[in-house]
């Protein structure tokens, strides 16, 4: 009975591990939600794009507005998969209030170039600086970046102030284009071709949010004014009218940052892959002429790649957004290859001076952004555990924010579990190889890493599913032996967080259940107190 349990614990994971769950990204090689996301992404550019010619042919407007509608269609696409009417809508007027902006911010740019990067500079500060105040306020600061970001992909050499009236249609532009991807997505998951699960509209708290300290997104925003700074001086006196890339190089790299060791390992990543990106690019677009059709054509199956190989990696990412730009500043004519070495030196230099300001300025350190993370998805194992039997939605509510806490702790985990291989690669290198007889044996590893916190955390995710079924089927008053199992799970959680929160002795030590279960829910409690060992004894 026993081997049964476990057996149909293991097969419920697996089939578990290979559906979407709330919260969590797909396990799956391939990213087929992703790809599907990205093929709807690619519709909504391709109107938005017609939209934009037809009414830059018939108001005269100039290139700059197509340009800008494909950038935030294919941006706002990512941004809004799953979100709700009302955060679509609120999206919808943001965006349009923060295209007539930038705008404004464009024309500074061209006639007063030192009042235009100021106001660059503070929008983009601003933006992160709101997030404070709330989901909806990160959510709304998300939308007044885009178009300043589109504004760094249109401006080209030898641009000229805009128009009296550009503000006006910049703003029509960033309508049309938010709804078109609000059509394509609203489409798409009418047909059954993508349906993502509802985002969240909350959030944990990040580390560093507390009276005593800085707030995190205060410290955010001074980082990113920083890099933003430095980088306009360094691009005007370096690149002179080239200064777009390093911007946006830094932009990218400072923007989202998770703790000194997320920018670290972002920055190296975008930095590569762009680096690359752009080599290739370069060299394709070098070959076509000014204006030519196959450009576009090129453009867009770029960017579909993109919007696909972001679930995958960073680098790759990035390779595929610095290409698509390379190609874009190719059809505008700026595709000589002995542009080439320029680019990729603002790229080094816009990667640094980010990666510089998140690690010099009110850093947030990994640590503290780790331990915040850990202790919230703790929290909410612990409000899962505490799940009335029987009440359906109280279970899969609280299942969900528990998944939701595992994901942003998965977040961070990239950088953590990089340097856990490198620091055993070391240890091992060091450390002489054991030998019995005539078999050599590995090196024995260094103590416990923080990455092997993430794993047990994630391990966790698995039982907490098939407990949340059981939760909601089991009859209302549970047998004695399920509610003692329950109850010394519950006890050996409270254990690990008092562990995390540095009182260890203040309560009953970490006790391992050996005895089995008789049913499958019972297994999966066994199988979620194993993994709370293995956190016990990361932490």
């Amino acid at each position: 009975m026993i081997t049964t349990n476990r057996l149909r614990l293991r097969l419920s994971a697996l089939r578990l591990n290979n559906a979407p769950r709330p919260g969590t990204r797909r396990p799956d090689v391939l990213r087929l939600g992703a790809l599907r996301g990205a093929t709807v992404a690619t519709a909504s550019a391709l109107a938005a794009l017609a939209s934009a010619i037809w009414l830059e042919h018939h108001a005269h407007l100039g290139m700059d507005v197509v340009v800008t509608a494909v950038a935030l269609s294919v941006t706002l696409a990512r941004v809004q998969r799953g979100a709700g009417h009302q955060d679509r809508l609120i999206g919808v007027l943001v965006i349009a209030a923060s295209a007539a902006v930038a705008s404004e911010v464009g024309s500074l740019l061209v006639r007063h170039p030192i009042l235009g990067d100021a106001a660059f500079v503070t929008a983009m500060a601003g933006a992160i600086w709101i997030r404070r105040f709330g989901a909806r306020a990160t959510k709304a600061g998300t939308f007044l970046v885009l178009p300043f970001v589109a504004l760094l992909v249109t401006h080209t050499e030898g641009a000229r102030p805009y128009a009296a009236d550009h503000d006006a249609w910049s703003a029509l532009i960033a309508v049309v284009a938010a709804s078109w991807v609000w059509l394509g997505q609203l489409l798409a998951t009418a047909v059954r071709f993508d349906r993502p699960r509802p985002r969240p509209t909350s959030r944990p708290s990040p580390a560093g949010s507390t009276k005593r300290r800085i707030p995190a997104s205060t410290r955010m925003a001074l980082q990113m004014a920083a890099a933003l700074t430095t980088a306009f001086a360094a691009g005007h006196l370096v690149f002179h009218e080239h200064w777009p890339w390093a911007v946006l190089t830094a932009f990218i790299v400072c923007s989202g940052a998770r703790g000194r060791g997320d920018v670290l390992h972002k920055s190296i990543e975008r930095a590569c892959g762009a680096a690359v990106g752009t080599a290739i690019a370069t060299w394709i677009a070098g070959a076509l002429p000014a204006h030519d059709r196959w450009s576009i054509v090129l453009i867009f199956t770029v960017l579909a790649i993109a919007g696909w190989l972001r679930e995958i990696s960073y680098a790759l990412w990035a390779g595929s957004v610095t290409a698509v730009l390379s190609l874009l500043y190719g059809y505008y004519g700026q595709s000589a290859p002995s542009l080439l070495l320029t680019r990729l030196e603002a790229i080094l230099v816009g990667a640094a001076l980010g990666a510089a300001a998140s690690w010099l300025i009110l850093p947030v350190r990994t640590g503290d952004v780790f331990k915040r993370r850990v202790a919230d998805a703790l929290a909410a194992l612990s409000d899962f555990l505490g799940t009335p039997i029987g009440d359906r939605a109280e279970a899969r509510q609280r299942g969900a924010r528990f998944l939701q806490t595992a994901e942003l702790l998965e977040q961070i985990a990239k950088p953590i579990r990089t340097h856990r291989m490198l620091l055993r690669r070391a240890h091992s290198a060091r450390r002489p190889r054991r030998t019995t007889g005539l078999t050599p044996g590995p090196a024995a590893h260094p103590a416990s890493h923080p990455a092997d916190a993430i794993d047990a955390v994630r391990a966790c995710i698995a039982p907490v599913e098939l407990l949340a079924k059981a939760f909601a089927d089991t009859p209302p008053e549970p047998t004695p032996a399920w509610a003692g199992l329950q109850g010394a799970v519950a006890a050996n959680l409270g254990t690990v967080r008092r562990r995390l929160g540095g009182r260890g002795s203040a309560g009953p030590a970490y006790r391992r259940l050996p005895h089995p279960a008789s049913t499958s829910a019972g297994s999966a409690l066994l199988e979620l107190d194993a993994a709370l060992a293995a956190l016990d004894r990361a932490v």
